[in-house]
């Protein structure tokens, strides 16, 4: 169940399009897929990886994610689940994310956070993503 905030009727239609992206980015990590990862960015980006690295602008992330995408020898499944959508105005948003590793031996979590920002064209783009490794406690 995702919980929001704010749910004007124009809010509901905008948490369906910011499903859609967050779905986006399950399918492009599943399939190792760079250019439809990178799809998703605005041009000014920032993104933080779980490791801490900080990639400014879409140059920048997309060079990391040619190397580091298709490069990943794990071989598990990873599902991405929006949990909570705070709309900070009508065309930006904050997301939290479950991101779950699922492999035979091993399991782990992730709890990225995704500040979008909708277009002009109605697009929702990745504006400001940090993404945090979950440690078991």
């Amino acid at each position: 169940m995702v919980h929001m905030t704010t749910e004007p009727a124009t809010h509901t239609a905008g948490v369906e399009a910011i499903k859609q992206v967050v779905a986006t980015v399950e399918h492009s990590q599943q399939h190792r897929d760079p250019d439809e990862f990178l799809a998703l960015f605005h041009p000014d980006a920032v993104w933080t990886t779980a490791h801490g690295k900080v990639l400014i602008g879409l140059d920048a992330i997309s060079e990391f994610t040619r190397k580091v995408l298709p490069a990943t020898d794990w071989d598990g499944r990873v599902s991405y689940e929006v949990v909570h959508v705070l709309f900070l105005r009508p065309d930006v948003v904050a997301v939290k994310v479950r991101q779950r590793y699922l492999a035979p031996d091993d399991e782990s979590e992730g709890a990225p956070l995704y500040v979008m920002t909708r277009q002009d064209d109605s697009r929702w783009l990745l504006a400001a993503c940090q993404n945090t490794g979950v440690v078991a406690a």
